[in-house]
Order: C-alpha cells, then structure tokens, then sequence
C-alpha cells in the first residue's frame, strides 16, 4: 500500500528540468536538490549545482530536514571506462519532524517515476554522502 500513495506531486516545470538533466552534455558532477513546497502539496526545485562532488554536495544539504537530490556522477570504472549514472538520492536525516518525514516518504515514489530514476538510494544522516558512500552504492549496478 505505501508502493502506491503519493503525498505531493511533481511540479511539472521540475519534471522537464529533470529530463534536461538527464540529456545534459557536462561531464562534471552535477545536483538538483527538491524539496516539499507544503503550501503547494508539490515537490520543487531547491538548488541546482555545477561541478560539486559528494562531499561538498553533502554540506548543502539541511542537516535537520529532508530533501530530495538528483545527482548526475562521474563514475570511472576499475577499467577506465567512465560513465555518468543519474543518482536519486533521499535525504531524510534522523531528527526530522515526522510530519516532514511522511511527506517527504509519501512522495518518494511519484518523484523517481516522473524522473524515471533507477538508481534510488537513501541516506538517514548527510554525513555518510561520501564519494565512497557512492561509489559503493554504485558498485551495485556493475
């Protein structure tokens, strides 16, 4: 049952940034960070970044808040092929009010289906969003 219910929706100005996004030609790391406009009911955009690694990426996000970030990676394989896997990354730190928690859970699964995300992971506490957190989490898809 909770597969299925959907809090907030998708601003639909945040579902065509996301789909440029993922056409995009950089090849740096780059993020957009959503999160939950509670007036609207609607998940939009928060901040986009150019050329931000994981640990800095990592210092932009509330440390008592949720947020939602897609992450575009520089990933350089063990034999030197590189790619660039497109990350949805649910930041839902322990501390949050569970209002905030239940919004932003309810609405995961609308936001990586408009995105259409594949690589989801979750994190509970910004600190661990590591490029070694990542990098793990990616070894996954090999």
């Amino acid at each position: 049952m909770s597969e299925s219910l959907v809090v907030c929706q998708v601003d639909e100005d945040l579902v065509k940034k996301l789909k440029d996004f993922r056409f995009r030609k950089g090849t740096s790391n780059a993020a957009i960070i959503m999160k939950i406009d509670k007036e609207k009911q609607q998940v939009v955009l928060d901040e986009e970044y150019e050329d931000i690694s994981p640990e800095e990426l990592k210092d932009e996000l509330p440390e008592r808040q949720p947020r939602f970030i897609v992450y575009s990676y520089k990933y350089e394989h063990d034999d030197k092929r590189v790619s660039y896997p497109l990350c949805f990354i649910f930041s839902s730190p322990v501390g949050c009010k569970p209002e905030q928690q239940m919004m932003y859970a309810g609405s995961k699964n609308e936001l990586v289906r408009a995105g259409q995300l594949t690589k989801v992971f979750e994190i509970r506490n910004t600190e661990d969003l590591t490029e070694e957190w990542l990098r793990d989490k990616l070894g996954f898809f090999r």
